[in-house]
């Protein structure tokens, strides 16, 4: 029996005379990520997304749990072809849906009629539906308000297709559709999750990450990449621009007064990373950052370090509780790689009482013990690059 996927996408569709430009990247990110599970057929008809198999060898349960990854995506079904005869309906249903069925206490068949010159009416089609499954399987309830499951045959243009609900996609919007950002990416909950928000809504990401060697392992910079792979699930290669700040840290702690070295650390940090955004033509920066999570984290000292550049920094994660941010790392499967006991530059030197509400004025003051930008070149110096790619294979 004929099987495909049917892909349904909700905001593209509002998307009016640009609709057909996100398509076509929609389209072009499904072709690229199926090649994993064979040689599968894409097209496209009334916001619905066909995915065919195009012979015995393709494996449509891959197919499925890929396209369930791929931004832009809100539903996936997995359907049985019928021709567009109420017999030939029946008789598909009799066949596929029991393997689906079994386990369930209920049903309700449902109907959706794309075709209007099919001669039946969808509450007859799912009337019908419905008897041919309990034939196949009688001791099924039908339950019209609280049904364990739904089956539903849909009428559309070229073949009807029957099958017992949909999954949940990704939802957002096409990879690489609005633009390209830098992800500050460490070894926490926060920013896997902030990068993630970021890429549902169409931003292609890169990352910088910054290690402390040899205060920080090397495991914690493979914990980092093993991050970013996880992510990479949903939006497809990130490369990650790894920078040294120990020499940086070393000369902060010597030199400043303690309360301050968070702050200097963070401008450093977001200078560095502007100066890789603009290597790479990344249009803003991308933080985990949640307001009052930690001291670092309050309005006064966003302020104080979002000063050092001049591009946008997205903080997706903002008004979040951590408990939020975890449920999300949780659903997106990177929850348990950030919580390795892995420590990143972050946690290095960290003072004990650090400045809470600071004056810009006497942060600058501050930072003016010591050479901030030769320090910044260095470190600029020590940058290499490694690639992070669940789909290498392709």
């Amino acid at each position: 029996m004929k099987e495909v996927l049917l892909l349904k996408y909700g905001e593209l569709a509002l998307k009016g005379l640009n609709r057909g430009y996100f398509e076509k990247l929609l389209k072009r990110e499904l072709e690229t990520r199926l090649k994993l599970a064979g040689s599968f057929k894409v097209t496209l008809a009334q916001s619905t997304i066909y995915v065919e198999p195009q012979d015995d060898d393709c494996d449509i349960d891959e197919a499925l749990r890929l396209c369930r990854k791929v931004f832009g995506i809100t539903t996936v079904a997995r359907a049985a072809v019928a021709e567009k005869d109420i017999e030939d309906i029946k008789r598909v249903a009799k066949e596929y849906l029991p393997a689906y069925l079994r386990g369930h206490a209920s049903f309700k068949a449902d109907a959706r009629r794309s075709d209007k010159k099919f001669p039946l009416k969808s509450p007859e089609i799912s009337r019908l539906v419905g008897g041919a499954v309990l034939e196949a399987m009688p001791y099924l309830k039908v339950d019209l308000h609280n049904p364990s499951v739904i089956v539903m045959t849909e009428i559309r243009e070229e073949n009807a297709y029957i099958h017992a609900g949909s999954f949940p996609g990704a939802g957002g919007m096409p990879n690489g559709s609005n633009g390209k950002g830098l992800l500050l990416l460490s070894g926490g909950i926060d920013s896997p999750v902030a990068g993630f928000m970021m890429a549902k809504r169409g931003v292609t990401l890169e990352a910088v990450h910054f290690e402390s060697y040899p205060y920080t392992s090397e495991q914690a910079r493979d914990k980092v990449i093993r991050l970013a792979e996880i992510v990479s699930e949903y939006c497809g290669k990130i490369k990650i621009h790894v920078i040294s700040l120990t020499h940086i840290q070393e000369v902060l702690r010597d030199s400043v007064d303690e309360e301050y070295f968070t702050l200097l650390l963070r401008r450093s940090m977001m200078r560095l990373a502007e100066r890789v955004a603009d290597r790479n033509y990344c249009q803003a920066l991308i933080t985990g950052e949640a307001v009052g999570q930690v001291a670092s984290q309050t309005m006064q000292a966003l302020t104080v370090t979002d000063a050092v550049v001049n591009r946008p920094v997205f903080r997706p994660c903002i008004g979040m509780d951590k408990e939020e941010i975890i449920a999300i790392s949780r659903r997106i499967e990177t929850f348990e790689t950030s919580i390795l006991p892995f420590e990143d530059c972050c946690t290095v030197f960290t003072p004990k009482h650090p400045k809470t509400r600071p004056d810009i004025e006497k942060v600058i003051l501050q930072e003016q013990k010591y050479d901030h930008e030769a320090l910044e070149n260095e470190a600029f110096d020590s940058l290499y690059t490694v690639e992070a790619d669940a789909y290498s294979e392709v």
